[in-house]
């Protein structure tokens, strides 16, 4: 059916196969590249890592999407409808005057009131000179203890809110850990440094919404008790030395301490993964 294969003639019926043909053709094509073209649109303007991440966050189970205000006791019940990003919440302003009556008693973890703690398990450290240090905290610390390696970002690198920005690796365990924050990577550290991040934030810090997505004073102890609850629970098995008490504390280091634990389950449920 095209010129130069034998029995090809130069008839009404060939001539308009090949219009069809290269008009269908030509149609794919532009819409390749159309998609093409409006995805490396997205990348640049960093709504690629943004759509992935709501739509993990969907995929999340309900009792991981509580509202910070139901972790600090202001609501009964109240599921977040802005994949934690508080920034873009029509009800934040609201709900944050009302009285906090959630958990305030030790927990046996240390979260200084200087930083800000994200639902994966990081916090963030403001600066004098207006940057940023990211490290992972304690809850996460106990859980991985000393990682067998560490895969940071280049200097230089773009973060985005949400997006894996480094990865740890502990008894064959690939542990992507989420950003707290979106900015450009300035330093990064190690375990031993106790941060692995510094970043220069993408938006003025110096303005209170540009952390509002992060939890802080009694958020932080709400959400903590749910996860030391959920903790508890996964890694209660019959031939396995508790973990956690009644006024107990966390064990340290219990990837090895508990090796036969189902980490997979574990490891996604506190790192938000999907």
């Amino acid at each position: 059916m095209f010129p130069g294969v034998d029995g090809f003639h130069w008839t009404a019926g060939h001539v308009v196969f090949l219009c069809l043909f290269f008009a269908a053709v030509l149609t794919s094509a532009m819409t390749v590249i159309s998609a093409l073209r409006r995805t490396m649109r997205d990348f640049r303007d960093h709504r690629a890592i943004d759509f992935c991440w709501h739509a993990d966050f969907a995929d999340l189970p309900l009792a991981d999407r509580r509202c910070r205000h139901e972790l600090a006791g202001r609501v009964i019940s109240r599921t977040c409808p802005n994949a934690f990003d508080c920034r873009n919440c029509d009800k934040y302003s609201e709900l944050a005057v009302l009285p906090a009556k959630g958990v305030t008693h030790d927990l046996g973890l240390n979260y200084p009131n200087d930083r800000f703690y994200h639902r994966g398990h990081t916090w963030v450290k403001l600066e004098e000179d207006g940057t940023v240090t990211i490290g992972i905290d304690q809850f996460a610390d106990h859980l991985v203890g000393s990682p067998d390696s560490v895969k940071l970002p280049g200097i230089g690198s773009q973060i985005d809110l949400n997006q894996i920005a480094w990865r740890l690796k502990k008894n064959g365990q690939e542990i992507p850990i989420r950003a707290p924050i979106e900015g450009t990577v300035i330093a990064v550290g190690n375990p031993k440094e106790g941060w692995y991040l510094k970043l220069r934030p993408r938006l003025d810090v110096r303005d209170p919404k540009t952390l509002r997505h992060l939890l802080r004073g009694p958020e932080v102890y709400g959400w903590l008790s749910h996860e030391l609850e959920r903790l508890q629970l996964q890694l209660h098995t019959p031939d396995a030395a508790p973990t956690l008490a009644d006024g107990g504390v966390l064990m340290p280091n219990l990837m090895d301490t508990v090796p036969r634990a189902d980490w997979n389950t574990v490891l996604a449920d506190t790192f938000l993964e999907v």
